[in-house]
């Protein structure tokens, strides 16, 4: 949220960005509150299947409590080893290794709309895992895979109360949870491969390792509580999944994993907005604009969070720009960074400091 002292003048600024920037909008009046925990029946392991019947129905500005299980529905628990690991891995040919709750529809939804999601809490769970696989056997896993010929795992216990989890002695990382994953339904025009090998049904499965413009594994670590995000729809009603519960994680993910965990409840609260229309998935949180690109080619990827970030900047409102100058500024302000390597499409996030604009 922003300070009491403006709020008032930068709600009235955030609402002339028109269908081009992020803007916030108020909760429907008289929304109701949902909850999804996560068991067999409402939790797909690896596949997004946009035929998969909803498990719960909302209207836009409704807030919903989700629970998330741990990788491979649920069977990644403290104990598990890192050949049981590599066993779930290979048990779903194509398909991710995420646990994904949902999906849920969103009353109004329709394709060409954008879903604005926002993160208003998370509860984690009170244990975590971090892991690489044996490169000897999936040698493109990772940054240094080839170099990492075993597997990995490590083991950790939460402590909720401080916000911490203990590495080793003498190691404390300080806990920052998002999602991993947050989808919308799938884009037919996905390039993916689909479930089964599918080619001649744009609705088939496509599998959770892959981000792209529905979202999916995006592994952002922007997301945080507090934060927005703003994603394209593509299939009536939306359709929102999370999982691949994250507490803490560096840019670029290189090992495969971060801090891996689940969520006794992440708290979102979807807004149909029928005034955006977007190509890629944009984020706000309370510092930030920030613009995503993706591709198998990290390249590629940077290019098109480049270009996201030039459109960005020339449709907003608050300092007119023309698109050289909206280079121009990117190159100066915008913070590009590499979202993570290892899901075979590559992510770039380009951050947008929101202090850098002081006209009122």
């Amino acid at each position: 949220m922003f300070p009491t002292q403006r709020r008032t003048v930068l709600a009235a600024v955030l609402a002339a960005f028109a269908c081009s920037a992020i803007a916030q909008q108020s909760p429907a009046a008289g929304g109701k509150h949902h909850s999804l925990p996560a068991t067999l029946e409402t939790v797909q392991w690896g596949w997004l299947d946009p035929k998969e019947p909803p498990k719960l129905t909302v209207d836009s500005g409704d807030t919903i409590s989700i629970e998330t299980m741990m990788h491979g529905h649920d069977k990644v628990q403290p104990g598990t080893t890192i050949e049981q690991v590599v066993e779930l891995r290979k048990a779903n040919p194509g398909g991710g290794p995420h646990s994904m709750t949902g999906p849920i529809y969103v009353n109004g939804a329709e394709p060409g709309d954008v879903m604005e999601i926002r993160i208003l809490k998370i509860v984690p769970k009170p244990f975590g895992v971090s892991l690489n696989l044996p490169g000897k056997d999936f040698p493109t896993i990772g940054a240094l895979a080839p170099e990492m010929p075993n597997g990995f795992i490590k083991w950790f216990k939460l402590d909720l109360a401080n916000n911490r989890a203990e590495f080793k002695p003498g190691i404390l990382v300080e806990l920052q949870p998002f999602p991993g994953t947050l989808a919308v339904g799938i884009d037919p025009n996905d390039p993916s491969p689909r479930k089964g090998g599918v080619k001649d049904d744009p609705l088939a499965p496509v599998s959770t390792l892959r981000p792209w413009k529905n979202g999916s594994n995006m592994d952002i670590n922007e997301l945080q509580a507090g934060s927005k995000i703003f994603i394209p729809v593509f299939i009536k009603g939306g359709l929102i999944w999370t999982g691949d519960s994250h507490c803490r994680q560096g840019n670029g993910e290189v090992s495969l994993t971060a801090l891996e965990c689940s969520y006794k409840e992440i708290m979102i609260q979807p807004v149909v907005r029928k005034d955006m229309k977007l190509e890629w998935p944009r984020i706000e949180t309370k510092t930030h604009w920030i613009t995503t690109g993706m591709d198998e080619d990290l390249n590629k990827a940077m290019v098109n969070a480049t270009r996201e970030a030039v459109n960005f900047l020339t449709e907003q409102k608050m300092v007119p720009l023309d698109r050289y100058e909206a280079y121009s500024l990117v190159s100066m302000v915008g913070d590009c960074r590499v979202s993570q390597v290892v899901d075979i499409r590559k992510g770039v996030h380009c951050m947008i400091p929101k202090n850098i604009f002081t006209k009122k």
